[in-house]
């Protein structure tokens, strides 16, 4: 879902080099902080890389990211009964918070797609679990 661009930030004493997929493990792990993301949405070759055992912690994430300058798009599944566009304004609070704290770009935008709802079912012999129901 991103690229594997490495950009510079202007600095007196030289270069400084963050990658593109840097910026999209900071923003996924700010997203799945927030009360109410049942999971990150990485669509096929997420879930393939899942199934062989690599854990992508930019799942659901694309980052486009200039010289100083960063827009994100996230792609999450909400958990059922909670108020989405309060997950999804925390989600781009968080977001921007942390990219721009740990980076010093600045965040023109983070766009929250919502992929999905996880409904909570019961199953017989474990008890409760959660089930995913995504949206297309």
């Amino acid at each position: 879902m991103c690229s594997e661009e490495v950009r510079s930030l202007p600095s007196d004493l030289g270069a400084i080099r963050i990658a593109d997929d840097v910026v999209a493990v900071i923003a996924g792990l700010a997203a799945v902080e927030v009360e109410g993301v049942a999971a990150m949405s990485g669509g096929i070759a997420g879930g393939i890389a899942e199934v062989l055992g690599r854990r992508n912690l930019a799942k659901g994430v694309k980052v486009e990211v200039g010289s100083e300058e960063a827009k994100i798009d996230i792609f999450i599944i909400v958990k059922y009964g909670i108020r989405i566009p309060d997950v999804a304004w925390e989600i781009q609070e968080n977001v921007k918070r942390a990219v721009e704290r740990m980076t010093g770009l600045n965040v023109l935008q983070v766009n929250v797609h919502v992929q999905g709802v996880s409904f909570p079912h019961k199953d017989k012999e474990s008890g409760d679990k959660e089930g995913e129901i995504t949206v297309k």
